[in-house]
């Protein structure tokens, strides 16, 4: 991902084997909807200019495109600006001239409505059928691009491809799909190197290098450290797919039921007999997040023996104890805010999922206070903030004392959202959502 960080080396290598393109992400979904809801990027802006002056220097040595998808974390408007702006600066500074195309995913509420009239839109499940109010609550709205905008920048001339949101695999697969490579085997080389070394026995080494031809593709770390075996790339189709033989794009489905892994030597495995099966219906997938109310966070930490071999009615009771003075205090119910507790060490991860059993040697307890404002959010806190300290269980008859993670206890955490589209819409134009700008080379 831009802004991870890379062995320059890596890229170096993958020059010298002879790249034809060099394509990487910039985010993706996996870190929550604050990042779309705020449309603020998880990378810093000193970690993606380091990476993209080694990929826009390696772009411009070797002549060949460079392509980054999911600009921003979330691929909004604003963090297609915020990545075109670093890669302006960096061009001005190093004297390089490449023409920058930007493209555009955001999506208008307004849009989408007139859309879902049509009944264009269509959930994914578990989703239920889209309403208007839903879109109407959304702070930021994108649609997730296949390949074909980014062919389209590409064939306009664009040396540098800066794309909103967009399927991982779309920005590795545009390039050797414009220049008529078969569909099956490239979208699923562009599938298994989507997170670079994850692929290869060292998932740290950075970037992957893949050969794609008319029958198949090969796969080879760019660490000469690392290798790829016919287990690793294999593994990878188990990676974020329901069905590790199948796996959806906005064009089709990729199908690699009958690929057949041979390892070539020690480092490298060619992958055969993969195919794609287009669509009826083209459709792109939209991700929208809006937001929930304002969250406070305090965090406590248990070592007494007592309550942690009865850590279940601990929690019970807090949440009761703190319900009601939340009540005597502030006059609110519990529809009025939303309060979680996390004991970490216990179950916070899993739940009822781990069978294990037994009392934890120590516990973390998060709290969690969601509020319609921030003010509301915090009071709460800190009505629960001596309970987090010395809330005894019903069979004590002294107050214990926990710990406070951090003084003060309280912290404010903003404004929250959650993910409320999971949704595609029917389009006729695989370009048709989207918007492209190419900038002249800067000089």
């Amino acid at each position: 991902m831009l802004g991870a960080g890379f062995p320059p080396e890596t890229i170096d290598r993958g020059l010298a084997l002879g790249a034809d393109v060099i394509a990487v992400d910039g985010g993706s979904t996996d870190s929550g909807p604050y990042y779309l809801g705020s449309g603020t990027a998880k990378t810093s802006a000193a970690a993606v200019a380091r990476d993209l002056r080694l990929l826009l220097r390696a772009s411009a040595g070797a002549g060949i495109p460079l392509i980054v998808g999911s600009c921003g974390t979330s691929g909004t408007d604003s963090g297609v600006d915020w990545v075109a702006a670093i890669a302006d600066t960096i061009l001005r500074e190093e004297d390089l001239a490449l023409r920058v195309a930007r493209i555009y995913s955001e999506q208008t509420a307004a849009d989408l409505k007139e859309r879902l009239g049509e009944g264009r839109v269509h959930p994914l499940a578990p989703m239920e059928a889209l309403d208007a109010a839903t879109l109407d609550a959304c702070t930021h709205i994108v649609g997730m691009m296949g390949h074909e905008p980014i062919e389209a920048a590409l064939s306009a001339g664009a040396d540098v491809v800066l794309a909103g949101r967009a399927t991982d695999t779309a920005v590795a697969a545009a390039y050797p799909l414009m220049k008529g490579m078969p569909p099956g085997p490239t979208w699923h080389a562009s599938k298994i190197i989507e997170c670079g070394g994850q692929c290869t026995t060292n998932p740290r080494a950075g970037g992957v290098l893949a050969t794609i031809d008319h029958d198949g593709f090969v796969i080879e770390p760019l660490d000469p450290a690392a290798a790829c075996t016919t287990t690793s790339v294999a593994a990878h189709m188990l990676y974020e797919t329901v069905n590790p033989f199948e796996m959806r794009e906005p064009a089709g489905t990729l199908v690699v039921t009958d690929a057949v892994y041979t390892a070539l030597d020690d480092r490298r495995v060619r992958v055969e007999g993969s195919r794609f099966e287009v669509a009826d219906q083209y459709t792109v997938k939209l991700e929208g997040a809006r937001v929930t109310g304002y969250e406070t966070m305090s965090f406590t930490a248990i070592r007494d023996p007592h309550i942690l071999a009865r850590i279940d009615d601990w929690l019970a009771l807090m949440h009761e104890i703190l319900a009601a003075r939340v009540r005597q205090t502030l006059d609110l119910g519990p529809g009025d805010y939303a309060v979680d507790l996390r004991p970490y060490g216990y179950n916070a991860v899993l739940s009822d999922l781990d069978p294990a059993s037994g009392p934890p040697r120590e516990v973390g307890v998060m709290l969690l206070v969601n509020a319609p404002d921030q003010a509301t959010a915090t009071a709460i806190a800190k009505i629960a903030n001596p309970l987090m300290l010395h809330l005894p269980t019903p069979d004590m008859d002294y107050l214990p004392s926990l710990a406070f993670a951090t003084s003060p206890a309280e912290t404010e955490r903003g404004a929250t959202y959650e993910f409320v589209l999971n949704h595609v819409v029917d389009v006729d134009d695989p370009t048709a959502l989207f918007r492209v700008e190419i900038e002249g080379a800067p000089r």
